[in-house]
């Protein structure tokens, strides 16, 4: 860290230059305790220098992140990015391999530093890359290569398309040209094979070359898309056979091995899932509590998978690879090899499993006032579908239903609606954007998009899971157990100031930033709700939000509005609950399974990891959403749309059609001759003739140019004219610079989409 030599006694404290420069040279390590021992602060200035860096945060010029300071913008110290191209002098040149286009806008300039040192590490185009950065000036950086992530070694993954002599990779990846091959570079690949290629050199007519190096299959099957994606993000999806043997040879708990495990088998507990699910994790039961009024006792028993996966195992070693299950529409790529995941660890009807229960209890308006954990021998009374449930609290019980409805159904709907008490009085942000689903035929391919009704069974569900969590950071924060957290950091200041600033344009307003809370979110949204900005202010406002991740240093959740938050309630399919479960084990003596020493030592690593793959799990499952809906529609090119304009940047519009939920783009071109303004704030393209407008969330009626399935690639032209622009909107723009046209009509721009 950079260091400023104090003279003894300061007499006043720096300026406000000198701190921004101090923590300008320290992105992510400089902090309140940090400024002051750099400058000699002391005593009575401290609260003179927090007052300081508070008024500094208002103005935006800084964002706080947990206890460290950086300045509005900045990238942390050490970042993770990918590699993406070379300058005009051949340096390489990165951008930050998280970054979000659409909501961070143009990424900064990033030059790699060349590699030194006796072992130097050394990277390419297409490697993603965990790097130090310094600022060069305000708007780019210089970095340091610490160690390679992913080394693509310049190969493409794509599709062979043999036809005659002309032989063509259509790369799987948006944005990628096409790469020509001759008859002898092949090799056994056939027409239609996945194949990975490595690029050699240009060729004829500005094609890149190059050479199958591995074919990875025929893509004849019905799981074809799904396959794309696995190896287009390299998610590991072959267990180890050490792995296997683990998993087959494991038994099933017997009465001796339990001496930990209490004997809750009486208990009614019941799964209740979607109807297609395969494996349970949770199971749940609710009663009155007899010692207080209007109170309840609300019960989570979640599978035991730390009494079959142990620290140190293959099992282990391959589930902390994999940090999650991925879930496609046509298959699911296990975090657990089935034999653990469908058979030894789910918590299925009828059968003695293995559960670590937290039992929690409720006053009246929905505060839990106790909790206490459990390691026992449990079973399910009822394997239940959220429809199914449903029906039977709504009056239409079934056979399975109407025999549990008052014993345990009712019970779970009079604690769930106590429960619902407290979480309306902590407010969590309540977005609301409806989830589709892909409903495919037998073939593989697309049947129809659904969006499966929202019902109270999975709001019940959810909040009893949000319940145990709570009580399971409380309790290892109490216990001083380390543990890995669940946290989601509050909006950066860039990013509240761009959506105060579009709120604006709306006659909406925000609260500074300093004390924002989910709270005042929820106010905008239920002044739209109802109305047509209502979808678009909830696109706007989610992109404010930062990522939640994993991370042993607690900043709480601010989404859900909590001040602490582990995931303990998916265990088979996240690896942040099965440390989590270990973490419990070791901090209340449970037995068997608890964290170890080695584990502890390594939690920063393996939050990062799991944060990493719970981001590429996300990326592979929409990317197949895509190719699917893609394929879907390639059919039905030169067909009118209705959609939703999705966002907006300089290079034109990403429209979202109503009935199958297909992400396309238009661009700027394509949508009329005129010259259009980019209006950041606004998030719309204005028209510098007419002042008519295309904004995020207008209706649009739009023409499927353009279908690339195997890239998942939809354009579309604009077919309805921009609207007027409204006058709160005009002024707002006249008080901001001008933009110059975006582009002239006609002029050559990288398709995308």
């Amino acid at each position: 860290m950079t260091k400023h030599r104090s003279h003894g006694r300061r007499s006043s404290l720096p300026g406000r230059e000198e701190i921004l420069a101090f923590i300008a040279e320290n992105p992510g390590r400089a902090g309140k305790r940090e400024i002051a021992r750099a400058f000699g602060i002391k005593g009575n200035d401290k609260i003179a220098l927090k007052a300081l860096l508070k008024d500094l945060a208002e103005e935006g010029l800084v964002e706080k992140h947990g206890k460290r300071l950086m300045r509005a913008g900045d990238l942390p110290s050490v970042t993770l990015l990918d590699i993406t191209a070379r300058d005009a002098d051949g340096g390489l040149l990165a951008r930050p391999a998280a970054w979000d286009e659409l909501a961070d806008g143009n990424p900064p300039r990033i030059e790699i530093l060349p590699p030194r040192g006796r072992r130097p590490v050394v990277a390419g185009i297409g490697d993603r890359v965990l790097a130090r950065l310094e600022r060069t000036d305000n708007a780019a950086y210089s970095a340091r290569v610490m160690k390679v992530i992913d080394k693509k070694k310049n190969a493409i993954l794509g599709i062979l398309r043999v036809a005659g002599t002309t032989i063509r990779l259509e790369p799987v990846q948006k944005r990628q040209d096409d790469v020509a091959l001759s008859p002898e570079d092949i090799g056994e690949a056939q027409n239609g094979d996945l194949v990975e290629v490595q690029v050699s050199r240009i060729g004829r007519h500005g094609l890149k070359r190059g050479k199958v190096i591995r074919v990875v299959g025929s893509l004849a099957s019905e799981k074809a898309v799904s396959i794309i994606a696995i190896h287009a993000h390299g998610l590991p999806h072959i267990f180890p056979p050490a792995a296997l043997r683990e998993a087959e040879t494991a038994k099933p708990i017997s009465p001796t091995q339990a001496n930990k495990h209490e004997d809750w088998r009486d208990l009614p507990l019941v799964t209740i899932d979607p109807a297609d699910a395969k494996d349970h994790d949770d199971a749940i039961h609710g009663a009155r509590d007899p010692d207080v009024e209007g109170g309840h006792i609300v019960t989570v028993a979640i599978a035991d998978v730390a009494w079959y996966v142990r620290a140190g195992s293959a099992m282990d070693a391959e589930a902390l690879k994999r940090g999650n299950s991925v879930y496609f529409p046509d298959r699911v790529v296990p975090m657990l090899p089935e034999r653990i995941s469908n058979d030894l660890c789910s918590l299925r009807e009828g059968d003695d499993r293995p559960a670590l229960a937290v039992r929690m209890w409720f006053d009246a308006e929905g505060r839990k006032t106790k909790h206490e954990f459990h390691r026992v021998i449990m079973k399910s009374h009822a394997r239940l579908a959220y429809p199914q449930a449903q029906a039977a609290i709504d009056g239409k019980p079934d056979d399975k239903t109407r025999p549990i409805l008052k014993d345990v159904l009712e019970p779970l709907w009079e604690a769930w609606r106590v429960l619902h008490r407290g979480r309306e009085a902590r407010e969590p942000l309540e977005l609301d954007l409806p989830e589709r689903k892909i409903v495919l035929k037998k073939d593989g391919t697309v049947d129809k998009v659904v969006v499966p009704e929202r019902l109270d069974a999975h709001r019940l569900v959810e909040e009893f899971m949000i319940q145990a969590n709570v009580a399971t950071a409380e309790t290892l924060e109490r216990r001083k157990q380390r543990l890995v957290y669940r946290v989601h950091d509050a909006p950066s200041l860039a990013k509240l100031e761009s959506l105060r600033e579009f709120l604006h344009t709306m006659n909406l307003s925000l609260a500074r930033a300093g004390n924002i809370r989910a709270a005042h979110f929820n106010q905008i949204l239920g002044r739209v709700e109802g109305s047509e900005r209502e979808e678009l202010v909830n696109q706007v406002v989610l992109r404010s939000q930062s990522q939640a991740e994993y991370s042993p240093a607690n900043i709480g959740h601010f989404g859900l509005n909590l001040m602490r938050y582990a995931h303990f309630t998916s265990p088979i399919r996240r690896y942040a609950d099965l440390i989590v479960h270990r973490a419990l084990i070791a901090a209340l003596n449970l037995g068997e399974g608890g964290m170890t020493p080695g584990e502890e030592e390594r939690l920063e690593v393996v939050a990062a990891d799991i944060s990493l793959a719970e981001r590429r799990a996300m990326q592979a499952e929409r990317d197949t959403i895509d190719r699917l809906i893609a394929m879907h529609l390639s059919e039905r090119v030169g067909e009118t749309f209705e959609g939703r304009i999705t966002g907006v940047t300089r290079a034109g519009l990403f429209v979202t059609l109503a009935q199958t939920g297909a992400d396309g783009f238009i661009p700027i071109s394509k949508i009329s001759d005129e010259y259009y303004h980019f209006d950041e704030a606004g998030y719309a393209l204005v028209g510098a003739d007419t002042g008519l407008a295309y904004q995020m969330g207008q209706t649009v009626e739009v023409r499927l140019a353009e279908a690339q399935p195997v890239a998942g690639a939809l354009r579309f032209d604009m077919l309805s004219p921009g609207r007027p622009t409204k006058a709160n909107r005009g002024a707002a723009a006249s008080k901001r610079k001008p933009h110059k046209p975006t582009r002239r009509p006609g002029s050559r721009r990288r398709r995308r989409g």
